[in-house]
């Protein structure tokens, strides 16, 4: 499994090179709640990421489960809804390890996961701790500048904020709180969020597919 992440990865150095397309993938999460949510926001960005950057990842995104072993598939992971979200230990060991070789889980709190997240990731790392991610991180300097997390969707007039968790330098947890950059991805009738909202959105979910592209090794 490790060394089918480590191929996948590999292909990430050259990903303008005319190889199969790479392919992504949405956490199918237990615990009730509803992780399908946004469903037209992986497309939409992924097809954002096609045209701006030498990328070619398959247009649609896979589903795949945390204890599942075709997890080792895909260099890149989202996870999003509005409820409680639970991994089993069999879930926390297969996510662990995956992480850990290489592997790029999203999280972003469409809203209500907040304290469910920070549960389920002490289990993922108890020897690790969330890192509040700094203004300038490579991450908001990739393709599109940006100084800190834009904000996209209003939900408790609180900052939007970047958490990770680092292995070797590498962030390979990214939590995104009070943002909900998935909105702003999502069908614009969907949300009818502005233009200039749902333009910050995708550039920065752009930045973060490229980050993974280029800090993955």
């Amino acid at each position: 499994m490790k060394t089918a992440l480590i191929l996948v990865l590999s292909a990430l150095v050259h990903f303008g090179a005319a190889a199969q397309a790479l392919k992504i993938a949405v956490l199918k999460y237990a615990g009730g709640g509803d992780w399908y949510a946004n469903p037209t926001s992986l497309p939409n960005l992924i097809k954002f990421c096609n045209e701006h950057l030498p990328a070619r990842i398959h247009p649609e995104p896979d589903v795949v489960e945390p204890s599942s072993a075709d997890l080792f598939n895909y260099p890149f992971l989202h996870a999003t809804g509005h409820g409680n979200i639970f991994f089993t230990e069999n879930d926390v060991k297969n996510l662990r390890k995956y992480l850990l070789n290489g592997g790029f889980l999203h999280i972003d709190d469409n809203y209500g996961m907040d304290p469910y997240v920070r549960r389920e990731i002490q289990k993922l790392f108890p020897e690790k701790k969330l890192e509040l991610l700094p203004d300038f991180h490579p991450i908001f300097t990739q393709k599109f500048p940006f100084k800190n997390i834009p904000k996209i969707h209003e939900h408790d007039g609180k900052p939007a904020q970047a958490f990770a968790i680092f292995h070797n330098g590498r962030i390979v947890l990214l939590y995104t709180y009070e943002t909900d950059l998935g909105n702003g991805w999502e069908d614009q009738e969907v949300h009818n969020n502005p233009e200039e909202v749902r333009q910050k959105a995708l550039k920065m979910g752009c930045n973060i597919l490229q980050y993974v592209f280029n800090y993955s090794l």
